[in-house]
């Protein structure tokens, strides 16, 4: 019972040294991080705000203000290990081992990465424009360091890895789509009255733009009528809309001018039966 009480005694005495020796140390490191948390977190609400006068898209706001962040709150921690008596040389070093092995480990990782800072400086596409990438299409909605979400037509989302969208052919339609609908008429219809006609119908659709000016010129000769192709240009939003909206507007005023939409057309012949 003595050798406890007195290995508790001596504990206790060890405690309380080292809280004298190093509680001051330690309070004013806690401190000093206090300190940078609050600091780096001003620093960056500060860049934000700065950036937000420039001309600069939104991933790279948001990467230079984590930057900003970081940047801040490792000067803290700097001054909080000094204040701890820690010599940052061997630390420095040792840090430097570990992190060539988290980099050999997680090489996908930072290849992403790699990839979205490049994605994020060159601007191959902004968010919101509309692209076609590796096998699939969508609204731009978010770029950041290691994915590109698309919005899907249907509302779904697609989240394409970064190294995938890097050396891979990229298909940037913008803000705008080219609605294309096929419209035949019959040989005898006057073309440029119901070219025309099918002008009227796009100007009178508030989803079609007027600039670039709307393509309405006919295609193709086919087997009983002539192909008119009517490409207009509409804000990506509206694509599916506007080409329904379309269809049935032409339909509606061709039937109403009484032009001849003919049907498909086929002649048989049997041999050795008279024409």
């Amino acid at each position: 019972m003595n050798d406890q009480a007195a290995t508790i005694s001596h504990a206790k005495d060890t405690l309380i040294d080292l809280a004298i020796g190093f509680g001051p140390r330690l309070l004013a490191a806690a401190l000093i991080l206090i300190v940078g948390v609050f600091v780096s977190g001003w620093v960056s609400r500060w860049v934000t705000q700065f950036l937000g006068h420039r001309d600069l898209e939104p991933p790279v706001r948001l990467l230079l203000s984590r930057t900003a962040w970081a940047f801040c709150f490792a000067i803290f921690a700097l001054m909080a290990l000094q204040n701890l008596g820690i010599e940052l040389l061997p630390l420095i070093a040792g840090l430097g081992v570990v992190g060539a092995g988290v980099a050999l480990a997680t090489q996908g990782v930072l290849s992403n990465m790699v990839a979205g800072l490049t994605i994020i400086f060159s601007k191959p596409f902004r968010v919101g424009e509309y692209i076609a990438i590796a096998g699939v299409e969508g609204v731009v909605e978010s770029i950041t360091l290691f994915n590109t979400k698309l919005g899907h037509v249907d509302r779904s989302m697609v989240v394409v890895p970064n190294r995938k969208v890097v050396g891979e052919i990229l298909h940037n339609y913008g803000r705008i789509r080219q609605v294309e609908v096929s419209v035949g008429v019959a040989y005898e219809s006057d073309l440029g009255g119901v070219i025309e006609l099918i002008g009227g119908v796009l100007r009178a659709n508030p989803r079609v733009l007027q600039d670039p000016p709307p393509v309405v010129q006919p295609m193709q000769f086919g087997d009983s009528s002539v192909s008119i192709a009517v490409k207009p240009w509409v804000a990506v939003q509206d694509q599916v809309q506007a080409t329904g909206e379309i269809y049935a507007a032409v339909l509606a005023a061709l039937r109403a001018r009484g032009v001849v939409m003919p049907l498909p057309q086929r002649e048989v012949r049997l041999i050795g039966q008279p024409a």
